[in-house]
């Protein structure tokens, strides 16, 4: 899969932390899930680019949603001289990026397939093609589609939970190493400038 990156601006970055460490509900699998027929055709391999930013690259890079997915990939940027917190930092966020583009991808192509299992079901109950006489594909109205919404959620509530925990259990262990990130720069900052203002004038 090819994806075109760009430069994350601040303002990005900023949204991508949000993105990072914003909880998840139990109906998500209805909002992330791709709304068009031909997404559940598609390969349902989860791949992801093997894009890499150049080594000049100061930010982050975002690229387009997933089309299995729904999520937009990012890669990190590897601060010149990371240290080891940093590193540990930065592939925790990157695993936690692949294992949730893994998740969705499985969880949109289940719910695609159970949906569409589930609307021809009820137009055959009716007596109905898939196509009416104009070729016009048939969809079901609203409060019908609802009783498909609140099965799939029932019969994936614990998937959804286990989701849930580990997702907050690895978003906890990232922002307390943002922190520690944060402190351990706002020391080497301070400790700088003590240095300098220390040093005799030459």
């Amino acid at each position: 899969m090819s994806l075109s990156f760009n430069m994350c601006s601040v303002s990005v970055r900023r949204s991508l932390t949000w993105r990072s460490l914003g909880p998840a509900a139990l109906s998500a699998g209805s909002r992330r899930s791709c709304s068009s027929e031909h997404r559940t055709q598609q390969n349902t391999d989860p791949k992801r680019s093997i894009f890499r930013p150049p080594p000049s690259s100061t930010c982050d890079w975002i690229g387009p949603p997933n089309p299995l997915s729904n999520l937009r990939p990012i890669v990190y940027h590897v601060a010149e001289n990371e240290s080891e917190l940093q590193r540990r930092l930065r592939n925790l966020r990157q695993e936690t990026e692949d294992w949730n583009h893994e998740f969705w991808t499985k969880q949109n192509i289940t719910f695609n397939k159970d949906r569409d299992s589930f609307i021809m079901s009820q137009l055959k109950a009716k007596g109905l093609t898939v196509r009416d006489e104009q070729g016009r594909r048939r969809f079901l109205n609203s409060e019908e589609m609802a009783e498909f919404y609140k099965s799939f959620l029932d019969q994936n509530r614990t998937r959804h939970m286990t989701y849930n925990k580990e997702w907050y259990r690895r978003n906890f262990t990232i922002t307390l190493l943002m922190a520690r990130v944060a402190l351990t720069n706002m020391w080497k900052t301070v400790r700088h400038s003590k240095k300098k203002t220390s040093s005799p004038a030459s």
